[in-house]
């Protein structure tokens, strides 16, 4: 049996993302979605959420480029001059690997995260987090208590399999990320997994991230495995709009096609596959 979250990521970064998320469950494959807690339309992602009952919400623990959920002056460590978090993954690890981030501010940070989205009516089915940041040595043994405190019980597993491709081109310094990634989230599956955590028992989305183009998303479905399957994606709605706030070169509305495009549905509908959320990851 072949079970599939198709989950998207970034949910209240930007209105066009929480259109596209919306549309994308309700007409489409999306099951489950990560919601943003720094993000500028939180807010009305968590209203949506709650119009949206069946979709599953995870907390999408935010580290780097957006704006901490504690004041600046708490987290010093985490912020640069402007208050804002590293720009990115890379930076981040930089400063982490030096020993320039103090674990007590990171845990108290993601633990106003968490309940920030508790706040906004939201709940959370799992979770995961921006640049997959949740599955690094020590950050992971943090949240998994944060987790166990706040009685969330699934998580994403980041560990998209070493040789996969799908057919997209990647270059090799992306490759090579990949392969990292999985590494340590392979580490912290075991830690996880001693803990009660439930997750997915594969995953794609990390190599072609942000171009999940319907061949790609298409080549994904065509390898699911049995068991239970995470696919992250991407989706929004205007890439002009969103290209216009994060220069990161996602084809944010190309995504969104993919999951509800006739030819998505129609292959899905023919295969034994469910789509489910994390909400309906059991021990079972």
């Amino acid at each position: 049996m072949k079970r599939l979250i198709v989950n998207a990521d970034d949910f209240g970064l930007h209105t066009e993302v929480n259109r596209a998320v919306i549309k994308g469950y309700q007409q489409g494959c999306l099951r489950s979605t990560s919601l943003m807690p720094t993000g500028r339309a939180a807010e009305e992602a968590a209203e949506l959420a709650r119009e949206n009952p069946g979709l599953g919400v995870a907390v999408h623990i935010t580290l780097v480029a957006e704006k901490p959920v504690l004041p600046p002056e708490k987290v010093p460590s985490l912020v640069g001059p402007d208050g804002h978090f590293f720009p990115d993954h890379i930076a981040f690890i930089r400063q982490f690997a030096a020993g320039r981030i103090r674990l007590a501010e990171l845990r108290a940070e993601c633990e106003a995260q968490i309940s920030r989205v508790e706040q906004l009516g939201v709940t959370i089915s799992h979770l995961d987090s921006h640049q997959h940041l949740h599955v690094l040595p020590k950050i992971i043994d943090l949240c998994l208590a944060l987790m166990k405190e706040h009685g969330i019980q699934k998580m994403r597993l980041p560990a998209e399999d070493y040789l996969f491709s799908g057919g997209y081109p990647a270059p090799p310094a992306r490759k090579i990320a990949k392969c990292g990634l999985t590494a340590c989230a392979r580490l912290a599956a075991r830690k996880a997994r001693k803990a009660g955590v439930l997750m997915p028992e594969t995953f794609f989305g990390m190599l072609a991230g942000g171009h999940m183009e319907q061949k790609y998303f298409s080549a994904i479905l065509h390898a699911l495995p049995d068991g239970v399957s995470e696919i992250m994606v991407h989706p929004g709605a205007d890439n002009k709009i969103l290209g216009g706030f994060y220069d990161w070169q996602y084809h944010w509305e190309q995504e969104f096609s993919s999951v509800t495009s006739e030819e998505t549905m129609q292959y899905l509908a023919s295969q034994p596959i469910e789509l489910i959320s994390f909400k309906e990851l059991s021990h079972e």
